[in-house]
């Protein structure tokens, strides 16, 4: 059959645009379903938490395991906030640098972390669908998760975003929340550090890490509930504030770092009292363990409170590296005794 030139024009049209049609449809899948890079972890166990001794006791926490990560990828590390998914196994997190990461904790018979199994880091997106490729829009450092939603605190860009969590397909924000704390309070580099959920206070609480008011108390705020609105935190010597989750009791327990050329990195864990957590007053309570570089530590950022099947109450650990060779990828585990 011989075309005329007028058709064979149309066609080559109609060619065109099914080309153009198939190229935005791809770019819109990949806007849609981001790579997800899976990572093999080598995780080399960690039985003494005071480096030489075989102490497990220390105050009310009891030293269960840890494990050090390491992996070819480029991408392991930054790891600055992690929850679990399923309590002790499957677990979701945020890396400063702008990804999400999904894995699961191994155990042995004696229920100790041996492993870190099925981890995958994916980039986060922002709300047109595309990668945050620039640090200062991208530095997630805290979160939540309730109900397949995970709420996340970034620095720098200040902001409380949230999420559905979907690990084969995460999508940008679903929205942004009112944080409440002034913006101009927030320094760059020291916004949320802590996003979690108290059942006590109605909804999320968020803790800055660094950003003090004239009396050099840390800003944070109760986001919802019946006591929404802005209190801070004292701040107790030269520790700043990594992460925190909510006790059973309704006690916040707070990771808190601090480091200097002199003495190293530190970490510290306290409890901040239920009934400080209120607008307008300052929160505070008891130091329960403070640890040095003689004690398996580094960068310490990422923490999380659970129960384990056998009842215990749980707090794991993790650290942020900052992809330096001089530091490391930790996991830590203790029982959290007498609550």
């Amino acid at each position: 059959m011989i075309l005329s030139l007028s058709r064979l024009r149309q066609l080559a049209c109609a060619a065109t645009a099914a080309l153009a049609l198939s190229a935005s449809l791809s770019a819109s899948s990949r806007a849609e379903q981001p790579d997800i890079e899976r990572i093999e972890v080598s995780a080399r166990s960690i039985a003494r938490f005071q480096i030489g001794l075989e102490q497990k006791i220390f105050g009310p926490l009891e030293f269960v395991g840890g494990l050090e990560m390491t992996s070819p990828s480029r991408n392991l590390g930054a790891l600055s906030a992690f929850r679990f998914l399923k309590p002790g196994s499957d677990f979701i997190g945020v890396a400063d640098t702008g990804f999400w990461y999904f894995g699961r904790i191994a155990r042995d018979s004696a229920l100790r972390p041996t492993g870190v199994e099925n981890f995958r880091m994916v980039q986060m997106r922002d709300g047109s669908g595309n990668g945050i490729e620039k640090k200062w829009q991208a530095d997630a450092e805290g979160l939540a998760v309730r109900d397949g939603i995970a709420t996340v605190g970034f620095e720098r860009t200040h902001r409380v975003a949230q999420y559905r969590i979907d690990p084969d397909n995460m999508a940008g924000p679903l929205r942004e929340l009112d944080f409440l704390v002034p913006r101009n309070e927030l320094r760059t580099n020291r916004g949320f550090e802590t996003v979690a959920y108290s059942a006590e206070k109605g909804g999320l609480v968020v803790v800055s890490e660094k950003s003090l008011d004239t009396s050099g108390n840390i800003f944070a705020a109760v986001l919802e509930g019946p006591g929404k609105g802005v209190f801070t935190v004292k701040r107790n010597g030269e520790f700043d504030i990594t992460d925190g989750a909510f006790l059973p009791d309704g006690d916040l327990l707070l990771l808190e770092r601090s480091f200097s050329m002199a003495s190293g990195v530190k970490m510290r864990l306290r409890r901040i009292a239920s009934q400080t957590i209120a607008k307008g007053q300052v929160a505070d309570g008891p130091v329960l363990l403070e640890a040095n570089m003689g004690y398996q530590i580094d960068n310490m950022e990422g923490l999380d409170v659970w129960q384990r099947a056998d009842g215990a109450l749980m707090v794991s650990l993790v650290s942020d590296d900052n992809h330096s060779i001089l530091q490391r990828n930790l996991y830590l585990e203790f029982i959290l005794h007498g609550d």
